[in-house]
């Protein structure tokens, strides 16, 4: 019995030498790459393994579900993303306004170890600043979506000690873009957006970027820098440019605009309906914009998104 109880009490030992030892190897915090409030890279020092988690930007937040950290989620923004509605705002998660406008009051409230933004908030930046660190991440069209999607993820898990997570959540995405890029070569196309009415053409460094940056259209709206909402366009313009192939991206429905016009009531008039990419069944409507629009650069996202144009043009 003497020799039963000694081996116990020399296993907790041992335990408890191993238990303070992980706790020694865990640093209390990690530097991470991030943007400011300029949208500049900087160097940022967030708490390592954060408990407490400020969501305000939903790529963010994807890759945190992704990552199995949702139970560090304390407050969200809201969103009607369908894969994400385990983090809608309620009893357990605090109400922290929407992803263009953060309530700071609820943000304090809920006593964050770290918030995560996104662009529509970097004016934000300072002030949310005051109450936690703030992990700003981004597409680069310059690079592409889908490394964008695998640095972000890596940035995040890193904060986790996650890292090995994130080249499984990535596999099969390059092959996706490859097989889309062979379906795209030697074919141009027009990238447009429908928002109140009007129809805007989308250059490859602003939204939807992934169409000709990654899958490789040539984007015929390429030259003048995009505005945010792309660059007002006139469908003489769509005639003119003739294009093989046009993708559109109905903002009204992405953000549930009341009684706005649908983008194919928009898109096609007498003058689309003439040329060939309407007669040819060229034009592609977006099938999730809200997806499109406001969660470009989260994992799940980035399936969907892919899967939109896959069923749009690998099943021709």
């Amino acid at each position: 019995m003497k020799k039963l109880v000694s081996l116990l009490l020399a296993a907790l030992m041992l335990l408890g030498m191993a238990t303070a030892a992980l706790a020694e190897a865990a640093p209390a915090t990690v530097t991470i790459t991030s943007l400011n409030a300029e949208r500049e890279p900087v160097e940022l020092e967030v708490p390592y393994d954060p408990q407490r988690i400020a969501i305000l930007d939903m790529p963010s937040l994807d890759i945190l579900d992704r990552l199995g950290l949702g139970d560090r989620v304390v407050g969200s923004a809201t969103t009607t993303l369908e894969y994400l509605q385990a983090y809608v705002p309620g009893d357990t998660i605090a109400n922290l306004g929407t992803i263009k406008e953060a309530d700071l009051e609820a943000v304090m409230a809920c006593e964050p170890d770290v918030i995560f933004i996104g662009g529509r908030l970097s004016a934000s930046y300072d002030a949310l600043s005051e109450i936690a660190p703030v992990v700003f991440l981004s597409t680069d069209t310059e690079i592409g979506v889908v490394e964008s999607v695998r640095n972000n993820a890596a940035t995040i898990a890193s904060m986790f000690g996650l890292e090995a997570q994130v080249d499984e959540l990535m596999a099969g995405f390059d092959a996706r873009i490859e097989a889309l890029a062979a379906f795209a070569e030697g074919k141009n196309a027009i990238v447009g957006l429908c928002t109140s009415g009007s129809f805007n053409i989308l250059g490859s460094d602003g939204r939807c970027s992934i169409i000709s940056v990654e899958i490789g259209f040539d984007n015929l709206g390429d030259g003048d820098v995009t505005a945010t909402h792309g660059n007002e366009s006139s469908f003489e313009l769509v005639v003119e440019l003739d294009p093989d192939y046009m993708f559109v991206l109905d903002r009204d429905a992405a953000i549930g605009t009341d009684g706005a016009q649908l983008a194919k009531e928009i898109v096609e008039n007498e003058l689309v309906m003439d040329t060939d990419v309407y007669k040819d069944g060229h034009i592609v409507y977006l099938a999730n914009p809200t997806v499109w629009y406001t969660a470009e650069g989260g994992i799940t996202a980035l399936d969907i998104m892919l899967g939109d144009l896959e069923g749009a043009l690998l099943a021709e």
